[in-house]
């Protein structure tokens, strides 16, 4: 009498549990790193609204550093950023950077530590792959 079994045997669900572990593994990767290249939008929306800001100052009042502009650092909406003048306004130029916030997912972004705007449009990054920062 020949004894047919119905079902999957341990090995082969503990292949298939080992195949699925690995593709998840690689899978949260690419999530992370997506999740923390998305995140870099706002850094780089606040920079240019903090820019706007110091223009619209100049405008009315002949400089980027006028007592009337009243400009102050501030950490982003999502706090993943903080925007810092880092006492480089003056009358006619200024530079902007925005640095990650200890503990918030853009603290583990290698790729683009600081984004850095100035009055002139200059657009600058520092980390291992500032080609895609901005």
């Amino acid at each position: 009498m020949i004894n047919h079994s119905k079902g999957f045997s341990l090995i082969e669900l503990m292949i298939v549990i080992g195949i699925i572990g690995i593709l998840s593994s690689v899978a949260f990767g690419f999530y992370r790193d997506n999740v923390i290249a998305a995140n870099r939008t706002e850094g780089r929306s606040a920079l240019e609204s903090a820019a706007g800001t110091l223009e619209k100052c100049r405008s009315l009042y002949g400089g980027y550093n006028n007592a009337n502009c009243n400009y102050a650092d501030f950490t982003t909406e999502s706090n993943f950023y903080t925007i810092k003048a880092n006492g480089t306004i003056t009358t006619s130029s200024f530079t902007l950077t925005a640095a990650p916030v200890a503990g918030s997912p853009q603290a583990n972004d290698a790729d683009c530590t600081t984004l850095t705007l100035t009055n002139t449009g200059i657009r600058g990054a520092t980390g291992a792959n500032t080609d895609d920062c901005w």
